[in-house]
């Protein structure tokens, strides 16, 4: 499992780690080389809860330049303003927003975004979804045995919130049932985020 760690102290809950995988170890390689940056500017974009402001998060602590995360809800003369101020500085500057396509209304603005560097957070595949599995149940505490990601991957939807929800879920039941997270819990968690399993033809 490859992963950058953090280099702040949590305060309240969270994850620590950016698990690295096809969808997104580009922007982990583009983070770290912000000099090569159009205008010294990159525009980050992805699903929800796929690690964008980890990555803002360690883009700051690592003192690789700025970040502005959930810039979609920014008034756009501010992040305007914001872009101006990094050139003015020579300071790189990372833009994070939510799910492409970015609707923006002010010219400039739109302009200039669209000349930066424009990174997208791609789905996981499945050795990325194992990984996140057992990441996301370090994170808790949570005891899955080896065959947990084998089983689960294949039957779970190729999404960061839904990978995040099932973890959650397989938690939950085991807390609920005082019992380890084995197969039947496995199973009923996925029943609860993803849906009932769908019989097989034979």
């Amino acid at each position: 499992m490859s992963q950058i760690v953090l280099p702040l102290h949590r305060v309240g809950a969270g994850p620590a780690r950016i698990v690295l995988g096809t969808g997104n170890a580009p922007i982990a390689d583009a983070l770290a080389h912000p000099e090569s940056w159009p205008f010294r500017t990159a525009v980050l974009t992805g699903p929800p809860r796929s690690g964008k402001s980890l990555f803002a998060r360690w883009f700051v602590d690592s003192a690789k330049g700025d970040a502005i995360d959930d810039a979609q809800a920014l008034d756009e003369a501010e992040l305007f303003h914001r872009w101006n101020r990094a050139q003015e500085q020579g300071r790189p500057l990372l833009i994070v927003g939510g799910e492409p396509p970015w609707e923006i209304a002010l010219p400039d603005l739109k302009s200039r975004l669209g000349a930066a560097l424009q990174l997208e957070i791609g789905p996981p595949d499945d050795a990325m979804a194992a990984d996140l599995i057992r990441s996301l149940a370090e994170e808790r505490a949570l005891p899955l045995g080896e065959d947990a990601a084998p089983y689960l991957v294949p039957r779970a939807e190729r999404s960061y919130l839904q990978l995040e929800k099932l973890v959650e879920a397989i938690d939950t039941l085991s807390l609920e049932r005082k019992a380890p997270p084995t197969l039947a819990v496995w199973r009923a968690a996925l029943e609860a985020v993803e849906g009932p399993e769908e019989p097989r033809l034979l």
